[in-house]
């Protein structure tokens, strides 16, 4: 019988809005059990300090230039989650922390996937062995570091007996789709396929003292501008040449071509672009399982957003049936500090957590960084 380990999984998405934590225990295959789960929001100030600092470094060079901000932030951020695994692990006696960090520049173009956070200063503080770093080793075997969360996908698909095959849509900052078709990890297909919740939370950001269009609300009191959406959709098909990799940063996309517009006119456009991107993406994807029924769960923040999800579902043919995590008994925001968990002790154990379908690296790889205390 393989040995289970307890381990807290950290994860702080390309939304940048807190830290989702969750204690899982797991053989890093199979067996799975979730023990307890937090989020813990960002203080304004310091999610505003990475939203800045996102913006501000556009490629590789920023990263040299922006170097004593990005140290300084880095130590918030290394302070916060220490906070927060202090609070959350009281009564358990971890073996490992899985520490995602915050993702502050991915271009696989140039091989460069930056996540802030220092685990070696994690584990010195809590007296804890310590994964992160989880994309180096994939992008050092020619990987693009992303998508991760894969692995744990099939986990999820086979755990709540879908049938194969079976699909998980993650809608963060950046959504991604897996597909799951039989019981072979290396034959898990996987890719980003587009803006989730990036678009509307900037343009929401920057038009209110709000984060994130809650609900999709104030979309839904909005009128699409659709020659402004045609030109913009126009646009990134024109584009798509661009968009070769299977992953994808939020630098990727802008809000720039509905400047002028309403607040509600702007979130609206901002949606059902988004939403049309996603369900052309999923369909392009499932392209050669078009005539079979296959079930996507739906996890991630933009599931909540009410307006966005009937429109990628009203885009989508009907063998595509989509369902919210917690139809599965799921809780969608946790899915992903879940997998980090479940993937930091499959590198403890030397287990691959990225596959050549999935990140396109040249082999099955190991990830993860591990900080012995």
């Amino acid at each position: 019988m393989s040995k289970e380990y307890t381990c807290l999984g950290m994860m702080s998405g390309t939304s940048g809005d807190g830290v989702d934590a969750s204690i899982i225990k797991s053989n890093g295959q199979d067996k799975f059990t979730i023990l307890r789960e937090k989020y813990y929001k960002y203080e304004k100030d310091l999610g505003n300090q990475i939203h800045f600092l996102k913006k501000k470094i556009n490629n590789i060079n920023d990263l040299n230039t922006f170097e004593l901000s990005i140290k300084e932030l880095e130590k918030k951020i290394t302070m916060f989650h220490v906070k927060a695994a202090k609070d959350i692990s009281g009564g358990f006696d971890l073996d490992l922390i899985g520490f995602h960090g915050q993702t502050l520049y991915h271009n696989p173009n140039q091989k460069t996937s930056i996540q802030i956070g220092n685990g070696n200063l994690l584990s010195q503080l809590l007296k804890k062995k310590v994964v992160f770093n989880f994309r180096k080793n994939d992008i050092r075997n020619g990987g693009e570091g992303a998508p991760l969360t894969p692995i744990f996908h099939k986990h999820i698909i086979k755990s709540k007996k879908i049938d194969f095959p079976g699909s998980v849509l993650n809608i963060g900052g950046i959504s991604n789709i897996s597909l799951i078709y039989n019981d072979n990890d290396n034959d898990i297909l996987s890719k980003d396929i587009g803006p989730g919740n990036c678009l509307i939370d900037s343009w929401i950001r920057s038009h209110t003292d709000k984060m994130f269009d809650d609900q999709g609300k104030i979309s839904a009191r909005g009128k699409v501008n659709e020659v402004i959406l045609e030109q913009a959709l126009e646009t990134y098909e024109n584009n798509l040449k661009k968009f070769k990799n299977v992953s994808l940063d939020t630098k990727d996309f802008d809000i720039s071509f509905v400047r002028g517009l309403s607040l509600e006119d702007g979130a609206a456009t901002l949606t059902s672009y988004t939403a049309k991107i996603i369900s052309s993406n999923i369909l392009s994807f499932l392209e050669k399982f078009k005539n079979k029924k296959i079930k996507i769960l739906i996890c991630g923040g933009g599931r909540k957003n009410f307006n966005l999800i009937n429109q990628i579902e009203n885009n989508s043919p009907s063998n595509l049936i989509f369902h919210k995590s917690e139809d599965y008994g799921l809780n969608g925001d946790f899915v992903e500090s879940q997998a980090f968990g479940y993937l930091a002790i499959r590198s403890l154990l030397s287990l691959p957590i990225s596959f050549p379908k999935t990140t396109r690296c040249s082999r099955p790889s190991i990830g993860g960084e591990i900080i012995d205390f």
